[in-house]
């Protein structure tokens, strides 16, 4: 009887894919060689180019805001459901109110 060595089996190569952070350089390098070549045809272009990505930016951002900015409050915790908050506004010196708060069982 031979004895079979087991030999660990190589794993085999994998290419890797093109990275996101290339493709953003490349991207990059090709927005600076576009805005070069702009400055060299004209300064005001490039001017009027920077306003616009910044009204750009500024509307993406206005639209990004959620909807619901003032969300339901949350609901009151167990046992809370039977209490009706009670409150008085007292005028303790002139021009200064302060609020009182009860809670009442019904």
């Amino acid at each position: 009887m031979s004895r079979r060595q087991d030999t660990p089996e190589e794993p085999e190569e994998t290419v890797p894919g093109p990275s996101r952070a290339a493709g953003g350089c490349v991207l990059a390098g090709l927005v600076i060689a576009a805005v070069a070549a702009l400055y060299a045809i004209s300064v005001t272009a490039v001017v009027l180019l920077a306003w616009a990505a910044g009204a750009l930016a500024l509307w993406r951002a206005a639209r990004s805001v959620p909807h619901a900015a003032n969300p339901a409050p949350p609901p009151p915790p167990e046992g809370a459901g039977n209490t009706s908050p009670q409150f008085t506004v007292v005028e303790d010196r002139p021009g200064h109110c302060t609020v009182q708060w009860q809670k009442e069982r019904p």
